[in-house]
């Protein structure tokens, strides 16, 4: 059926490139000679990685012409389903991933899943080159006893549940009790406890989902505890979310000064933004308060806390065996390594000329990732009524043929070419592994879109014309998928635009997939 199809691409694909004159009829050998010139590449993922590598081809490239495969029937990936609603500045570079994708040369297809309603293969016989920047659609799991409890969920699908994501709509997450404990300190773990305890009438004027606010009204969560295995020179959250959590409306901080005896003398010689962020937390733990900010906090009926050298074990039953009422905590300690000698650096921390001895990242100095927390034999139990684990995303395998580390839930790849597969790339989450902010997204894509190009230049893509998404629309059809384009992500936009501004909303998100469909006439 493919190889029969492809055989007319160069009629069906003619409105894709640039149209004759007006009353003109268009030939066959014009639309070829036209063709042969083009680079088709193929980007499967609408987020940030996806529209980044896709605006740096078609700046560096003239004859790039570039199609997105999405399997939502939205675009926009992690700014639409993973930045907090009440972070609405974040998601302005929205405007520019919409520039790209009104370009002539580029084209949006959501609803299409890579891996089930087109193959990579089937992909890479119709593109030149095709790259992979799906993200990470899953979170790691805790591993451990109870975790399968009700009241225990991963904070990604709490985060997808009040963004709209489609597959967490129905989450229905408890928050009868007075207490939820988040397993994890990073910017995810303080953006979920910043959602629990904001009042909803600062929520009601975002882009939350109706039925999250909903439930969000009704919470009794007065508490929330975030727990780390390790201590205050390495959490992983940055100080603009911390200082947000500080000065929440209604709520108060719980940070223990023990956990920052002697802190003063080790972030002396740290990076700047971990030596502010640590001065932030060891001034909010140890200093009294102004007479202002002592009255606001004396006033709050809510709380937050950060809970140190502490990894969890067991997720604790209640007495009935239904449902989560708790979670047994290991006490931890730090193990400084001293396995680098003086006159070698840590690799990938600091400047290579660093030496492990000064570098403030190295484990000699107990900061950093490779500082690991290990167990003193001591427990605790912190009772709590919703568990919500923060461990990190973790990509998954997208079709047998591409390689894929389980472990470490990447794409293998050396600087974004897929190891041992020639023509295909990968940028984002699922190239190094979910880490970074959308900058850092934005300068890892750009850099997959040099090595495709400088490998096109090296003739090492197929040479001759590729079909593209003609190819690709014919499969499509005959599987009986409908395609979601960008001029009806707009025509969803502006439905959703409409329905919130009856409540004062910037929009309404549309949730349900087969309601976007039907929107539309699919």
């Amino acid at each position: 059926m493919a190889s029969r199809c492809w055989r007319w691409w160069g009629w069906s694909a003619w409105p894709r490139t640039r149209p004759p004159p007006a009353g003109s009829t268009p030939s066959f050998r014009h639309h070829l000679s036209t063709q042969e010139k083009t680079l088709q590449i193929c980007v499967v993922g609408s987020g940030p990685a996806g529209f980044y590598t896709a605006q740096h081809l078609l700046k560096q490239h003239p004859q790039a012409h570039v199609d997105i495969y999405e399997k939502q029937p939205v675009p926009f990936g992690l700014v639409r389903f993973g930045v907090a609603p009440d972070h609405p500045e974040v998601k302005n570079v929205i405007n520019t991933f919409t520039q790209t994708a009104h370009s002539g040369r580029c084209a949006f297809w959501g609803n299409v899943e890579v891996g089930r309603d087109v193959t990579v293969p089937e992909l890479r016989e119709a593109y030149h080159a095709v790259v992979l920047s799906y993200g990470a659609e899953d979170h790691r799991a805790l591993e451990i006893p109870g975790e399968e409890l009700p009241g225990v969920c991963s904070a990604r699908a709490f985060v997808g549940w009040y963004n709209g994501l489609p597959e967490n709509r129905e989450l229905e997450p408890d928050l009868s009790g007075d207490t939820a404990v988040i397993l994890g300190q990073g910017n995810v773990a303080l953006d979920v406890a910043r959602i629990l305890l904001t009042p909803p009438e600062h929520l009601e004027r975002t882009d939350i989902t109706k039925a999250a606010l909903g439930v969000l009204r009704q919470s009794r969560v007065k508490t929330v505890w975030l727990v780390g295995r390790r201590g205050p020179l390495q959490v992983a959250f940055t100080i603009k979310e911390l200082r947000e959590m500080i000065q929440l409306p209604g709520a108060r901080p719980i940070l223990d000064p023990a956990d920052f005896l002697g802190l003063q003398d080790k972030i002396k010689e740290v990076p700047r933004p971990r030596k502010r962020l640590t001065e932030l937390l060891l001034r909010t733990a140890t200093e009294k308060p102004g007479p202002e900010e002592a009255a606001r906090r004396a006033s709050a009926s809510r709380a937050w806390g950060l809970r140190f050298f502490r990894s969890p074990q067991q997720v604790l039953p209640s007495p009935d065996g239904r449902r989560a009422a708790g979670v047994r905590l290991a006490v931890t300690r730090l193990e400084v390594s001293l396995m680098f000698p003086k006159d070698t650096s840590f690799p990938g921390l600091c400047h290579p000329s660093t030496p492990a001895w000064c570098c403030p990242h190295s484990p000699q100095q107990g900061v950093g990732e490779a500082t690991r927390a290990v167990p003193t034999g001591d427990m605790e139990d912190l009772p709590c009524g919703l568990v919500l684990s923060s461990v990190g995303y973790k990509s998954r395998p997208v079709d047998p043929s591409v390689p894929f580390d389980s472990k470490l839930g990447v794409i293998p790849n050396v600087e974004g070419r897929v190891m041992d597969v020639p023509g295909l790339y990968c940028s984002g989450w699922v190239k190094r592994g979910p880490t970074g902010v959308i900058a850092t997204t934005m300068t890892d894509s750009f850099l997959t879109g040099q090595m495709l190009l400088q490998d096109l230049k090296a003739g090492l893509l197929p040479s001759g014309p590729r079909p593209g998404y003609a190819a690709i629309q014919a499969l499509l059809s005959s599987r009986g998928v409908r395609p979601v384009s960008f001029s009806d992500w707009e025509k969803l936009d502006a439905e959703e635009v409409a329905r919130g501004q009856g409540t004062g909303k910037p929009r309404e998100k549309l949730v349900d997939p087969q309601e976007m469909l039907r929107l539309l006439g699919h």
